[in-house]
């Protein structure tokens, strides 16, 4: 069968304890990590939009290592900016279609 009437999500997610301020992160292996604190509304309101930062990584826009996040062929210094804010190109995509 080439396709399914469906749409297969196997995204690995795990509730862990997290930092304070981080309510979610979608890391390069391609799972996500979500505060193990958040009520089940949070919850998948934090999952849709770290889904969206698993979907920029599939199709190359978004990367990112220790020091740097790669947006499109730019390089953006991750000491030098606030990560989460929403005037970030990754994240405002995020926000508007999570």
């Amino acid at each position: 069968m080439n396709s399914t009437p469906y749409k297969v999500d196997n995204t690995p997610i795990y509730n862990v304890s997290m930092e304070d301020g981080v309510l979610g992160k979608a890391n390069n292996n391609g799972t996500i990590i979500i505060d193990e604190n958040l009520s089940a509304a949070q919850m998948q309101g934090v999952i849709d939009h770290e889904k969206i930062h698993i979907d920029q990584m599939k199709r190359g826009d978004l990367d990112y290592d220790d020091k740097y996040v790669y947006w499109k062929g730019k390089k953006y210094l991750r000491s030098e900016m606030q990560e989460g804010n929403k005037k970030l190109p990754w994240e405002a995509e995020a926000y508007r279609n999570a």
